[in-house]
């Protein structure tokens, strides 16, 4: 393969990592987007693209999908190609000259590069029941929702005490024919507004809470799911009718080779230094929920911000002879590339 040479690359294209592409370009700076994931849009796209986000800037509400969308058409402008399904195994160099190369031979020569993979690699933590690949592989155990109307009609059971179960149980009541919570506990750890519309739909009979109880057993033939068994702290054991099982245990979060490129770590995150998104590796910066620092918080739009502060700590090593005279997106508009 040739080597794709640009000004910076992007590891991760969640939504970090697509407006640090933005970013890029505002400041004149070509940039490629890596990612392990088939598409953009890292967890927003793989796990809740249907899920309404509150916390976006002049959006009150905003499905997943849609945002994701958003942001491709803001960096539409800069062509950054995009190598998906790519997993990045080595990193070397230093500052003006990185060569960063995947999994399936691509090798990208960068003047710097941005970490924006999210948690780093992640899947579903599974429930130890036995049999469960067969009903994995004909999707009556699923552990993402990708479209709700997918399972109008379906009786549901979701286990699991999170925001995830919590919000996927309010989403699907109206949906689905039957919707049964499996947790092991009374109390839910979702957001309190959430779990409280969880209790007043249960009360409505809308959801049924089978608590506290977990996960014992499925009941089908050849992949088709027929009930799913719970057992209660002393063992007995109940049988839920079901077509789909949605268990909702979290994600297991790795870093990957990442983990190896000599990088600080703390608590498997990047340290960084904040006013630069500089990680401790000269020429190379993290951003989103990869990175740590004193008053971190893992929210979308503070890793928007920190996409343009990385792309100002990254201009003097691409343009090192070229002094950079701050101006406002109203008075320069969007570069032609």
């Amino acid at each position: 393969m040739e080597p794709i040479t640009t000004d910076v690359a992007i590891i991760g294209a969640g939504p970090a990592g697509l407006f640090a592409v933005f970013e890029c370009g505002m400041l004149k700076m070509t940039s490629v987007l890596i990612d392990t994931l088939g598409e953009v849009g890292g967890q927003c796209a793989a796990l809740y693209p249907e899920k309404p986000i509150y916390d976006i800037p002049a959006h009150p509400g905003i499905e997943a999908a849609a945002l994701v969308a958003q942001l491709e058409a803001q960096i539409a402008p800069f062509n950054a190609p995009r190598l998906l399904g790519r997993r990045v195994e080595k990193m070397s160099g230093t500052p003006g000259d990185f060569t960063v190369q995947t999994d399936k031979g691509d090798i990208v020569r960068a003047k710097a590069v941005i970490i924006a993979a999210g948690a780093g690699a992640f899947g579903p933590n599974r429930p130890p029941i036995a049999g469960l690949a067969a009903y994995e592989a004909s999707g009556a155990v699923q552990y993402y929702v990708k479209k709700r109307e997918a399972l109008r009609g379906q009786r549901v059971v979701i286990a699991g005490g999170g925001d995830s179960a919590v919000d996927w149980a309010l989403a699907l009541k109206d949906v689905a024919a039957s919707v049964h919570v499996v947790h092991r506990r009374a109390k839910f750890r979702a957001a309190p507004e959430s779990a409280a519309q969880l209790d007043a739909a249960a009360a409505a009979g809308e959801v049924e809470l089978v608590i506290p109880y977990q996960l014992h057993g499925l009941r089908g033939d050849n992949g088709a799911l027929n009930a799913v068994e719970v057992a209660d702290l002393d063992g007995a054991v109940r049988v839920i009718e079901a077509d789909i099982l949605l268990p909702f245990f979290g994600l297991a979060m790795e870093l990957g080779p990442i983990a190896d490129w000599g990088l600080a770590l703390e608590r498997h995150h990047l340290v960084v230094d904040p006013a630069r998104m500089a990680t401790s590796t000269a020429g190379v910066f993290a951003i989103g929920d990869i990175v740590t620092y004193p008053g971190k918080l893992k929210l979308i739009l503070q890793g928007f911000a920190e996409a343009a502060v990385a792309a100002h700590g990254i201009y003097p090593i691409v343009h090192p002879d070229v002094a950079l005279h701050f101006e406002y997106s109203t008075s320069k508009g969007v570069p032609v590339t």
